[in-house]
């Protein structure tokens, strides 16, 4: 089955991940700075643990995935370098504590390193395919946060996402339950940014 068979299987739930009130706060420009900002910190500690996720996947993926895995890893470092301009700019701590969320998530991704590549797989391009979609969504963004909808909806990153899919498709069959786990995951993510 191929992993956009996924998106249909469970559309609920993939709703849910790709049209979060966080999104449509961006989009509208009623999510506080503070809560943007407490996101955003989150969200480079993500980065920080998806980028040894996915360089230990790199190392044990078949040889075809090898090429578009090494080109998001260093995609993530130059995130990370993002982030730290970010920091500066808008005065953050990105060693600031990580949120239950965000632990959570870290936690998903270790489990994943014992998963089996395809299933691997599956959950790295559902992260993307995720945050590509979600972003999205937000398009165009409200003024003061409209750098950072088109950040992370260039076509460069699309075309990212649409090469994890083949090697995805190519490494061996989807898994229902990694994907139902990590959008379960990004709803949990998406919500350290609204009250609770």
């Amino acid at each position: 089955m191929p992993v956009t068979d996924l998106l249909v299987r469970h559309a609920d739930a993939w709703h849910r991940a790709t049209r979060h009130p966080f999104l449509d706060a961006v989009r509208d420009g009623s999510v506080p700075a503070a809560a943007f900002d407490t996101w955003l910190v989150q969200d480079a500690h993500f980065v920080g643990d998806l980028l040894r996720f996915q360089a230990r996947l790199l190392a044990r993926a078949p040889r075809p995935a090898q090429a578009v895995l090494a080109a998001g890893c260093v995609s993530l470092v130059e995130e990370l370098a993002w982030f730290e301009e970010q920091a500066v700019v808008r005065g953050l701590d990105l060693g600031g504590p990580r949120l239950p969320a965000t632990e959570a998530y870290a936690e998903l991704l270790e489990r994943l390193d014992t998963a089996d590549v395809p299933t691997a797989l599956t959950a790295l391009w559902t992260i993307e395919r995720t945050y590509l979609d979600a972003w999205s969504s937000a398009l165009p963004g409200a003024p003061d946060y409209r750098e950072f909808v088109e950040h992370w909806t260039v076509p460069g990153f699309a075309a990212y996402v649409t090469a994890l899919q083949e090697a995805a498709d190519d490494a061996g069959p989807a898994d229902d339950g990694t994907f139902l786990e990590v959008t379960e995951a990004e709803i949990a993510f998406w919500q350290t940014a609204l009250p609770a």
